[in-house]
Formats: structure tokens, C-alpha cells, sequence
């Protein structure tokens, strides 16, 4: 039977536009070759077939579950703005008299029944310390004095309340106090984030007494605080002898930030020793990663990779580089320690941007304040020139626009962890619960989005054959 060309099949398919800028294909149709009786092509005639030679099957649009595009300053201010404006209406900023419910302006009025206002959020907590910082950030990077003025009008109610309290604990040491931790501090979390966090606003110009509490808390953190033989930052909990990767956070800054305000060597010395001997036992130079916790009488040490601990183990290195100075015999050993660890996160991302809850195990769930920390730090080590910007900005942007799509209507974030203490297997880590409540989220957020602005400042990014990258000329 004879072959017939159906003519009529040979047609131009429409030029269509590919997403991101990329320029419109034309393609063509293959002429059909019809390989049965002329009375029967007309009732079955083929359905184009998209395929490697009629279409340039590379410029097809991937489904990506997170947005894949650097998204414009003003996109996260937006995001940023709502976790504002959630913060502001919903953290006190204000005393009151408990039973008149009136607020106290005066504070030699202060008395027994004085409480802060009600609240979302602990005033005096580091997770309230961090978003302090983060606050702090965000007018560096903005410009916007809103950010600032939240954590100046908090800082300076602590500041001035202090007095009081103090006097009356001296006193009468069962005397109820709203700020009790920051007066009484027991552990290095009641210490090192606020105390950050306030040498920050101090050297900003706040203008609140704020240096007791600082040198409050630097002595506990450098006088009573209990420390291992070697003078490694230590707790008794839950074993005796016991390091918290958590607990390089909960010390570290407020040293450095410490050393930057007096000047005092002895304060950077404290804050390299401590990221060494932390180091060199909790830290898988295979993997890249930290342990999140290191019993000494233990023969072996389980190594579970908290994300969070993790994020505050390298927040901790870019924390203390923007302060020590480069000329400090520990300098490169901070700077060779923030770029391994950077470089084993990085083997670690997924898809969606996330990090999982234990990073190296993709089977646990993908976690938000960590992957913002992450984003955070690596973000502010490539604007700081700590590590290459053509090769690791990539992911920053796909860390924060993962962290933008937990942040909902509300300004809540979702999906963060709740707090957590040190487990010994996965079950412990695998299924602690996530809360909007959870503070640890807030903080990290608002610094995400502020370095993440820094960065998008400096530099222009493209999607260069069909993947983000950094623009170069």
C-alpha cells in the first residue's frame, strides 16, 4: 500500500515565552509520516508528541516546592515586616501592678506586685536575646529605626526596673521579681545572649544603665559557671561532665562582644579557647558537622547532628570574627573552623532549602529556626569575604525563600523546633515537637532576612541556564 504525506500536518508550534527571562523557542512539528490507507488517516491522525527533536526539553519549567529566584529587598522586608509587626503587638513592653492591672511609669512605685505586661514571649530569655540582636540588625540593614526602637524600649524597661529588684533581692531573696535570671543568673543560657545582646544596643548609643547587667553576666559566665579541668564551659546535666554545643552560643558572644567594649584581651582569649576545646572534641571533620553533645566519663560519644545546635555553633563563629581583632593568634584558627563547617552544612541542604532536624539523617523533619541560622551565618560569611560568594550564595537564597514560606499571614513562624535538651538517640530528636510559640524561631528570622538584604545589595544574581547563580560581568 502506498505511503501518503498529509501535508496538512506540517505545522509551527506557538512560540512560547520560558519563565525567568529566558528567550522564546520556536519549534517545529515533524512531518507526519502516515503510514496507512488515505480512507483511514483522516479519522486517525497523530497527536503531536513533544520530544528531543522537536523541543528544547533543558528549557522545560521544573515544579519546584520553593520558590527558585532571588527575591527583591522590598519581597523581604515584607516577610520581615510581618514578624515585626507580630512581635511588636504581641511581646510587653511595659510593667503593670498585677492587681490594678495599671502601668508603672514611675518605677519607684514598684512593689511586690509588679509584673510585666502579658505577653507572648520572656523579656530576659537568649531566644528574646537573639531577636534583640536580630532587631538590632535589621535597622543596620534597612535603615528603618522601628527595628532598633523594639529592642531599645525593652532593653531600657530591663535596665530600669533593675535597680529595684536588685536591691530587694538582696534583701529578701524569695522577693518576686520579673526579671529574677537576669539579676540571679543559673546557667549560661540566663547569660550570654542578653548579654550580647545588650553590649550591641550599648555600643549602638542606647542610653540605659545597662552595664551592671552586662558585668553581671560576665562574671558569671567567666567566674561561676561550671568549666571542665581545662576550663572548657561545662554543665552537670544530664550526666556529670557534660558539654552543650548549644552552650558556644551561650558564652562566646557576649565574650567577644565583651573584649570589643573594654578592650580587654583576656575576653577574646576566654572566647578562642572555648571554640578550640569545644572543637576538638565535638566537631566530625568528615562530615563537617558538630555533635550536639559530649559526655566525658563516656567511652564512645553517640553523634546526633542537631541542626539548632549546630546553627548556634556557627552563628557563634561569625559572632566572634566580626569582632576579634584579625591580628589575635586564634584569628585563623576561628576563620579555618567557620569554613569547614560552612563547607559540611552545605553537603547537607535539601531540595526545598531546609535542613533536616538532624542534619545528616533526611528522614527527620525539615526544621525552620536552624535552617534561618544557617542562612544567617553563611549569608554574613560571604558578605564578611569569610568564604566565596560565587559558590555558596546560591543556597542562602534558597535558605531564606525555604524560611520566607514558614513565616504566615500572622508574622508566626512555623515549623520551628520547641526546646530541647540532649538525647542519646534518634527517637529523642526525631519527634520533638514544633510550636509557633517556640521562640528560638524569631530571633534567627529577623537576622536572616537583614544579611540576606546585605547581600542583595552587593551583588545580582540571574538564573544563568536555567539554575540561580551570582551575575558576574
Amino acid at each position: 500500500m502506498p505511503f501518503d504525506i498529509d501535508i496538512k500536518n506540517i505545522k509551527m508550534s506557538k512560540i512560547k515565552k520560558i519563565k525567568y527571562g529566558m528567550v522564546a523557542v520556536l519549534s517545529a512539528s515533524l512531518l507526519t509520516i502516515a503510514c496507512k490507507p488515505s480512507a483511514e488517516k483522516e479519522e486517525t491522525k497523530s497527536e503531536e508528541v513533544v520530544n528531543d527533536v522537536n523541543s528544547p526539553l533543558h528549557l522545560m519549567q521544573p515544579e519546584y516546592p520553593i520558590p527558585y529566584e532571588a527575591k527583591s529587598i522590598e519581597d523581604v522586608t515584607a516577610t520581615l515586616d510581618r514578624v515585626y509587626d507580630f512581635l511588636e503587638a504581641s511581646t510587653a513592653s511595659k510593667v503593670i501592678d498585677k492587681e490594678t492591672n495599671e502601668e508603672i511609669t514611675n518605677f519607684d512605685d514598684l512593689n511586690e506586685n509588679t509584673v510585666f505586661e502579658e505577653g507572648t514571649f520572656r523579656l530576659t530569655s537568649y531566644e528574646w536575646g537573639v531577636t534583640y540582636a536580630g532587631m538590632l540588625h535589621l535597622t543596620e540593614a534597612t535603615g528603618d529605626a522601628k527595628y532598633a526602637d523594639y529592642t531599645n524600649k525593652r532593653l531600657q524597661l530591663i535596665a530600669g526596673i533593675a535597680p529595684y529588684y536588685k536591691k530587694q533581692l538582696a534583701i529578701n531573696d524569695k522577693f518576686p521579681s520579673p526579671i529574677r535570671r537576669a539579676l540571679q543568673p543559673h546557667a549560661l543560657d540566663d547569660s550570654g545572649a542578653i548579654c550580647a545582646a545588650m553590649i550591641k544596643a550599648k555600643r549602638n548609643g542606647l542610653d540605659a544603665d545597662l552595664q551592671p547587667l552586662i558585668d553581671n553576666f560576665i562574671d558569671y559566665i567567666s567566674n561561676k559557671q561550671f568549666r571542665l579541668a581545662d576550663g572548657t564551659l561545662a554543665r552537670n546535666r544530664p550526666k556529670p561532665n557534660t558539654l552543650w554545643l548549644d552552650d558556644m552560643f551561650m558564652s562566646v558572644p557576649a565574650l567577644a562582644q565583651m573584649g570589643k567594649l573594654t578592650g580587654d584581651t583576656k575576653y577574646f582569649d576566654d572566647a578562642v579557647k572555648q571554640i578550640r576545646q569545644f572543637s576538638e572534641r565535638m566537631f566530625n571533620t568528615e562530615k563537617g558537622l558538630y555533635m550536639h553533645g559530649w559526655v566525658q566519663e563516656m567511652e564512645e560519644h553517640p553523634q546526633f547532628h542537631w541542626a539548632r545546635a549546630n546553627g548556634w555553633a556557627v552563628m557563634t563563629l561569625v559572632e566572634l570574627l566580626e569582632v576579634l581583632p584579625k591580628e589575635h593568634e586564634g584569628y585563623n584558627d576561628v576563620l579555618k573552623q567557620l569554613q569547614a563547617h560552612i563547607s559540611g552544612l552545605a553537603k547537607y541542604q535539601s531540595g526545598t532549602g531546609f535542613w533536616h532536624q538532624l542534619i545528616d539523617r533526611n528522614d527527620s523533619y525539615l526544621e525552620t529556626s536552624a535552617t534561618a541560622i544557617f542562612t544567617y551565618s553563611i549569608a554574613r560569611a560571604i558578605n564578611r569575604g569569610y568564604i566565596d560568594k560565587m559558590a555558596y550564595s546560591p543556597m542562602v537564597l534558597l535558605g531564606w525563600n525555604a524560611v520566607s514560606t514558614k513565616v504566615n499571614e500572622k508574622g508566626h513562624v512555623e515549623g520551628t523546633c520547641v526546646g530541647t535538651g540532649m538525647g542519646f538517640d534518634p527517637a529523642f530528636y526525631y519527634y520533638r515537637p514544633i510550636n509557633v510559640y517556640a521562640a528560638h524561631g524569631y530571633g534567627p528570622v529577623l537576622l536572616a532576612g537583614a544579611e540576606v538584604i546585605q547581600l542583595l545589595k552587593e551583588n545580582e544574581f540571574e538564573i544563568n541556564d536555567s539554575s540561580l547563580q551570582l551575575k558576574t560581568k
